[in-house]
């Protein structure tokens, strides 16, 4: 199999799909490996790295697109890249289709192959590909926010940790899965005062037993996420439903209940967000106030540290990437269920049942 990697042309996107070393075992598994120049600068990999690991480097995205077999990606192809794809193209990459009607429809008609990092599913019903970014974005999540508070950013001018005498900040978490987990734990490193909201009981279980008791755990309720808004200085939207659109749990209304200077992050805006006034930005412009809130609502959050980013992605991405290309991607999802889990889109269908939820599409069950 041809296999590619291109560039990310997403603002201020560094990641790569593939590190030299991810190359080398791809050749050596038999795969002939392409790649665009300079897709690896961003992340700290000279194009003389992935020479030395017997990548042929193009000149240009499109011959690499066009010659690829499977093209291994970080985020979703964008509106430019729609017309690279084509049919028998396999796709693996993150997708978020149900927040992203065009490209759902564009990766429909051009008949191509989505494999999506974020659906895939392991024995144990974890998603193994969506966790390292995750992890990332939560710790990220605080130190971003925190960052928002200050009074130079917009923000009450509170220090996270607070000092003695002087209070820390009040975090609210809304979701207790990876993402807010790992928001938790920074948060709580630091001193915060954390709260945590998820409307799975075992779950808060589990998050009081790990910390202790030394962070709130409380159900999740739209009456329950009223009453934190109005004490939380920082509140993190850590919400996932595996492929489909993120619910929208803070609406317009309840940015009132919040006092002028708070900060919101949306971690979920990739999934289209679970405040109803976020819209995705980038790291370049990461804000903006409504309502006196300021908003933290960008879309590839892991992308600002992209080294660690990339390592942590392309260690949980490889074993599954070098499966499809060694069995191809329909004798590979035949033997593993995982692999199966994570067809969003296959000759025309749409494969993922709340990606044809969020669009009204016809979902096809895929069986090899």
């Amino acid at each position: 199999m041809i296999v590619g990697c291109v560039k990310e042309i997403k603002n201020r996107e560094f990641r790569v799909g593939m590190t030299p070393d991810n190359a080398k075992a791809f050749i050596l598994h038999g795969h002939k490996v392409i790649g665009e120049k300079g897709l690896g600068v961003g992340a700290g990999f000279s194009d003389e790295q992935y020479i030395n690991a017997g990548v042929d480097l193009k000149e240009t995205a499109e011959e690499v697109w066009g010659k690829s077999d499977m093209l291994i990606k970080v985020k979703e192809p964008l509106k430019e890249e729609f017309n690279f794809l084509r049919n028998n193209l396999i796709v693996y990459t993150y997708l978020h289709l149900a927040a992203d009607r065009e490209l759902t429809q564009a990766m429909l008609t051009r008949k191509c192959k989505g494999v999506a990092y974020e659906t895939l599913t392991d024995e144990k019903g974890n998603l193994p590909l969506l966790k390292p970014m995750s992890e990332i974005a939560g710790r990220i999540s605080i130190i971003e926010g925190g960052k928002c508070l200050e009074k130079v950013c917009g923000g009450k001018g509170i220090l996270i940790s607070g000092v003695p005498g002087v209070r820390p900040a009040n975090v609210v978490i809304i979701g207790g899965g990876v993402a807010g987990f790992n928001a938790a734990r920074m948060a709580f490193g630091l001193g915060a005062n954390v709260s945590i909201l998820d409307i799975s009981p075992s779950r808060l279980t589990q998050l009081d037993e790990h910390f202790q008791g030394s962070i709130r755990t409380l159900y999740s309720t739209p009456n329950e996420i009223e009453r934190q808004l109005k004490n939380a200085d920082l509140v993190i939207g850590a919400v996932l439903i595996k492929g489909a659109k993120a619910p929208k749990l803070v609406k317009k209304e309840h940015l009132k209940l919040m006092e002028p200077g708070s900060v919101i992050v949306d971690i979920a805006i990739d999934q289209g967000g679970c405040f109803e006034t976020s819209k995705p930005t980038y790291h370049d412009n990461p804000t903006f106030i409504i309502d006196g809130v300021v908003h933290y609502c960008v879309a590839n959050i892991p992308g600002a540290v992209p080294y660690t980013s990339t390592l942590a992605l392309t260690n949980a991405t490889l074993a599954y990437g070098l499966k499809i290309a060694d069995l191809g991607l329909e004798q590979a999802a035949a033997n593993s269920p995982a692999i199966l889990s994570a067809i969003n889109v296959y000759d025309g269908n749409c494969t993922q049942e709340n990606v044809a939820d969020a669009f009204e599409l016809t979902y096809h069950a895929l069986e090899f």
